[in-house]
């Protein structure tokens, strides 16, 4: 069974280099919305049996989109779990603004994830968004009815996904982390013993 992830699109934080985690959430960029539809017709005729998304608008309008272009439209289920890493006091704030208070827990935020603490800025354990995002793909698979779709967001389904894959806590970022509106795809078989196989990572060479 194959799996399905992508990024939701661009965003105005995005592009203004603000912190969009878990409680913040700001609108698609316009330009966004061309992509979004890009990637749709990429994945236009896999036989999806649902699409998993995010409930942040960013994610949902994201799935709405994408599901507009397939062949035969399916589900969106809506889940908390899949919302993107909680960044607490960091939301809706500038990046580097941030990084001159908090240059150590950000470069373990980027580079090094099992020395990241967010206590500081009363953020969410990365453990943490793990194991929900892992829950629900988990949980999907054993519906046995895939493939799937799970549209979220970059720095969680990035460890989400390498984790899934088998991966240490210390090399979740060793591939760099999810672009927006990409595409990564794991591999499982029905007697699920191992680690998923990655098949593909961070792919949008068709939106150049």
């Amino acid at each position: 069974m194959k799996l399905y992830f992508t990024r939701h699109g661009k965003t105005e934080w995005n592009q203004e280099l603000r912190f969009q985690g878990k409680s913040g959430d700001s609108p698609l960029l316009p330009t966004s919305y061309d992509e979004i539809k890009l990637l749709g017709q990429t994945i236009k005729e896999v036989p999806f049996k649902k699409i998993f998304s995010s409930t942040s608008l960013r994610a949902k309008k994201t799935a709405l989109g994408i599901n507009q272009e397939l062949n035969e439209p399916v589900e969106i289920v809506y889940m908390d779990e899949l919302k993107e890493l909680g960044l607490g006091k960091l939301e809706g704030q500038s990046i580097a603004e941030m990084r001159k208070i908090y240059s150590q827990e950000l470069d373990h935020m980027r580079f090094q994830l099992d020395k990241y603490n967010p206590d500081v800025f009363q953020g969410e354990p990365i453990e943490q968004a793990i194991s929900r995002i892992s829950t629900v793909v988990e949980n999907a698979v054993q519906e046995g009815e895939g493939p799937y779709l799970f549209v979220g967001h970059g720095a969680s389904m990035t460890a989400a996904i390498q984790a899934l894959s088998g991966k240490a806590l210390s090399d979740l970022r060793s591939m760099g982390g999810l672009k927006n509106n990409s595409l990564s795809i794991l591999e499982t078989t029905e007697a699920q013993d191992e680690a998923y196989t990655l098949k593909l990572w961070n792919d949008d060479s068709f939106l150049q």
